[in-house]
């Protein structure tokens, strides 16, 4: 068994779509129209492209929203993504102008930092020692 999918909820799956290709560096793999606006939006590491995807999932349910908004409020990350140098990725970030939460903390075997993706969701990058 294996992690094949994993997803964030987005507010505007378009403006995901452009901070998750553009400043963090994902690539499409899929994008299906599923009616209306909604559409199967998929992204992977261009180091694995056949690897986990990543889907940018409407907010639509009613229940995301209250989930997502106490994430953000209580300072949780909707999911992590392993980078092999935290502090050049918060550089590289933060001249790009994305705001963080966390600047790079070493914790324990770990260095973390944590940004907003600008569609709702806190994300955590980290580095292993």
């Amino acid at each position: 068994m294996r992690i094949n999918l994993t997803s964030v909820f987005v507010e505007d799956q378009e403006k995901a779509l452009r901070f998750y290709t553009d400043v963090l560096g994902f690539v499409k793999k899929h994008d299906v129209p599923l009616g209306g606006e909604d559409r199967w939006l998929t992204l992977v590491s261009p180091e694995d492209p056949d690897g986990t995807e990543l889907l940018l999932e409407p907010n639509k349910h009613p229940a995301v929203k209250p989930y997502t908004t106490a994430l953000v409020e209580d300072g949780i990350p909707a999911t992590a993504f392993a980078v092999d140098d935290v502090r050049a990725e918060f550089d590289r970030l933060s001249e790009l102008g994305v705001r963080f939460t966390q600047e790079p903390t070493e914790m324990g075997p770990v260095t973390t930092a944590v940004l907003d993706d600008t569609c709702g969701n806190l994300i955590q990058i980290m580095q292993s020692a």
